[in-house]
């Protein structure tokens, strides 16, 4: 059945694109729908100053008479090759954005426009692009309305520089810390990730149409971190209510959000890749929950699939068929023009597609005659202001993003000025790079400060001792704290080996994490650990642990032999200042884990929502959780009280006070959880229902409200015989169903707002989709 019956903007689509469509060759459209150009090897300096289009860039638009999007223009790192010696500057990036757009629109018969689509997982990845901390960083905080604030930022630097499609991380769940994507995550939870994930959606669109911002692109659909032992892109064996339950709400999200495009990840469910997953791309998504954007594949996704199809065209036309529309780097959807002569399914397929293209490129204003929303024209003061912006936010998201986990004797914040000397020691005492996690540009020098220098700028009078390895008995004498540094690192050395897609090939030089580097072990790499003890032994003053890193490491033996240990993961480049001030006591570290933090290595995946409790089943690791989801300490004091809840018919109010002692404000995280009971499937041990971040003022108190759907509070198949449990902290309270909806069961089908209404009428769900008896 053609993608065509299930496609609202098929009805939908302006004027200006059905004409367009009519009159494009079968070529033309096919062109539409590539994306084969690494945008970097698109044009290159002039040898009279300026820029020129390559000749492989000028054979690619010609084949087509055009040119459907263009990926990675203006990226720089280790992959490309590009870096600030050859690099497009962000100076340059308009000039080179118009002469693209020109040449593309001179090439075809309609100027069409091409789309620029750029990386931006958490900032641009060009020169002078600015960094936020990664996603599992900006998850630690909690705080969905400053990732809107940050995520507009970035979108206008994009906007700025000429870019239409930004690809940004969002949809994937850290289910198993082995996988070297783990920073790219919003967590472990399903309702915390589709909050931030509509944050980031509000920000870089600035509305349905991405007048005010960017169109996104988020990837990646789906269950990408649910791969069997942490594999990149392997199989996800996952059922489908786990699917719907774990991975869908944040798609969900982002459709109400308005979200204008979707990456279609490389795993495959249940056997079935997810770019060549019909039930998935159309059934779900279109279909279901009624988005009408389009569906980018992931990096040469489609031509993977020839492991499946036999043939690099069979694999195009399984893609196209699934609800892919716009192919990245394949070569196998260059074969649709020839696919689609043979069989007229195959030509109705592509004009569906081709269709979603033009009317994303009506609403960005690249059609002629149909100038679209007002889209500013790039330039460098808007670049430069946006800039400002984004760095300001990012420093503010970098002091979110701490956590406190560990801190017995109230050793932080540590008094500066008794502070006369500092050992500071640990692989990431000197790492500027440590800081950033993957998919960044180089720095310019300098730019960013390690935590060796934040040290001695906050510390001028105190005495820092940093050396190169392991702290001597020498080094240690008379200190009065010792701080290590210690995690991990996703830096990409431009002597790596890549994959075709980008991914770090065999042995990474630096890397301990990022693409392409999972790991069996999740122990602090490099004999972490070992510096741990020896220091510990060595020491007659404290020691603290800082740890910097993109996926949930084992970190018992820190916190058996540390006074205090402080996490960050991948703070960006404000993270050696925000570590600083946090110790010594310039802010309040208040983040909480976006993840379960493993005892032991050979224990893990183990996550707080699983249905079965991991203690005790292990002989040889019988207590495998470290810190649980939620987890972070703080150094003031605030109190919980008074957690009540009223049932109606359709919703529950829940009501919980806080309140703050200290004589300054408090920044608090407040997280509700459930654990819902006396339904028809087995209940997982907890879950988040709702949680807020607040600000309660000095010697203050608050009430914070929660006005939740009954269908989130209570379980599936729930009778008025349900019980659920809300905690919040240490406080317990139990609610039923409503008296009046004793013969109504609620069914949870992944909707973080709402109840759900169902699909549109003439949708047959495949089994996969259908609720279990």
């Amino acid at each position: 059945m053609p993608n065509t019956e299930h496609a609202p903007a098929t009805a939908t689509a302006p004027a200006t694109v059905e004409r367009l469509l009519s009159e494009l060759t079968p070529r033309e459209k096919a062109g539409q729908l590539n994306q084969r150009l690494y945008g970097w090897q698109a044009v290159e300096r002039a040898p009279r100053g300026g820029f020129r289009l390559t000749r492989r860039a000028r054979a690619e638009i010609d084949r087509w008479g055009g040119l459907g999007a263009l990926y990675g223009l203006f990226r720089a790192d280790a992959w490309s090759g590009r870096s600030w010696h050859d690099g497009i500057r962000p100076e340059e990036r308009g000039e080179v954005a118009a002469l693209v757009q020109e040449e593309v629109a001179r090439a075809g018969r309609h100027r069409i426009g091409v789309l620029l689509s750029e990386e931006a997982p958490h900032g641009h990845q060009a020169l002078g692009g600015t960094l936020l901390p990664t996603n599992l960083a900006v998850a630690a905080g909690w705080d969905p309305d400053l990732l809107t604030e940050a995520a507009a930022a970035v979108a206008a630097e994009l906007a700025a520089s000429g870019v239409h499609l930004a690809l940004v991380s969002a949809l994937d769940l850290l289910r198993d810390p082995r996988w070297g994507r783990a920073e790219e995550c919003f967590g472990e939870d399903p309702l915390l990730a589709a909050e931030l994930t509509r944050a980031v959606v509000t920000g870089m669109q600035g509305g349905h149409d991405g007048a005010d911002g960017v169109a996104v692109v988020l990837k990646h659909l789906a269950a990408q971190g649910e791969a069997v032992g942490g594999r990149n892109g392997q199989s996800s064996v996952i059922g489908p209510r786990d699917l719907r339950e774990l991975h869908l709400p944040s798609v969900r999200a982002a459709v109400e959000a308005g979200a204008l495009g979707f990456m279609a990840a490389y795993n495959d469910i249940d056997g079935v890749p997810c770019c060549a997953n019909r039930d998935l791309l159309t059934g779900f998504l279109r279909a279901e929950c009624g988005f009408d954007g389009v569906v980018m594949a992931d990096g040469r996704a489609v031509d993977r699939l020839t492991a499946m199809t036999g043939s690099p065209e069979a694999a195009a036309v399984a893609a196209l068929e699934a609800g892919v529309d716009l192919s990245l780097w394949d070569d196998s959807f260059a074969l649709l023009e020839t696919a689609a002569a043979r069989d007229t399914r195959v030509a109705e397929l592509v004009d569906a597609a081709c269709r979603r293209v033009l009317t994303l490129k009506h609403r960005l204003g690249l059609l002629p005659e149909t100038p679209g929303p007002a889209r500013p024209t790039p330039g460098r003061e808007r670049l430069t202001l946006a800039v400002r912006t984004t760095d300001r936010l990012s420093r503010r998201l970098a002091r979110q993003s701490l956590v406190l986990l560990h801190n017995p004797d109230r050793l932080l914040p540590l008094a500066a000025p008794s502070l006369t000397k500092v050992v500071l020691a640990g692989p990431n005492a000197h790492d500027v790079t440590a800081m950033l996690g993957d998919y960044v540009p180089p720095l310019p020098a300098s730019s960013v400060l390690s935590l060796e220098h934040a040290l001695r700028q906050a510390l001028p009078h105190t005495e820092i001792v940093c050396p190169p390895g392991p702290p001597s008995r020498a080094d240690l004498c008379g200190a009065d704290v010792v701080i290590l540094a210690l995690g991990g690192t996703s830096h990409r050395a431009y002597d790596d080996d890549f994959a075709d897609n980008g991914a770090v090939a065999g042995h990474a030089a630096v890397a301990t994490s990022g693409e392409g580097v999972d790991l069996a072990d999740v122990s602090l790499p490099g004999g972490q650990d070992d510096l741990v003890t020896a220091v510990r032994a060595r020491s007659a003053c404290p020691v603290v642990a800082v740890v910097i890193a993109g996926r949930p490491h084992v970190l018992t033996t820190v916190t058996d032999h540390t006074d205090a240990v402080l996490w960050a993961g991948y703070p960006g480049p404000h993270g050696a200042a925000a570590l600083t001030d946090a110790l010594l006591g310039g802010h309040e570290p208040v983040g909480l884990l976006p993840f379960t933090a493993p005892r032991h290595s050979g224990a893990i995946p183990v996550r707080y929502n699983d249905r079965h409790a991991a203690t005790d089943v292990y002989r040889d690791a019988p207590d495998p959780v470290l810190f649980p989801f939620g987890h972070g300490l703080r150094y003031g004091t605030v109190a919980f009280g008074h957690l009540t809840a009223h049932v109606a018919e359709r919703t529950v109010r829940v009501e919980v006070g806080v309140t703050n002692p200290a004589p300054t404000e408090a920044e608090v995280i407040v997280p509700l959880f459930g654990h819902r009971t006396g339904g028809t499937v087995l209940p997982r041990r907890r879950e988040l229902l709702a949680f807020r971040r607040v600000t309660v003022p000095p010697r203050g108190h608050i009430t914070v409200v929660w006005e939740l759907p009954s269908a989130r509070c209570f379980a599936e198949g729930a009778t008025a015989r349900a019980r659920t449990d809300l905690y919040v902290h240490d406080l317990r309270t139990t609610i039923r169903p409503h008296q009046g909806s004793e013969d109504m069961a609620w069914h949870d089908n992944g909707d973080t707002t709402a109840a759900e209404d169902g699909p549109p009428p003439g949708y047959a769900p495949a089994p996969w989709q259908r609720p279990w008896p």
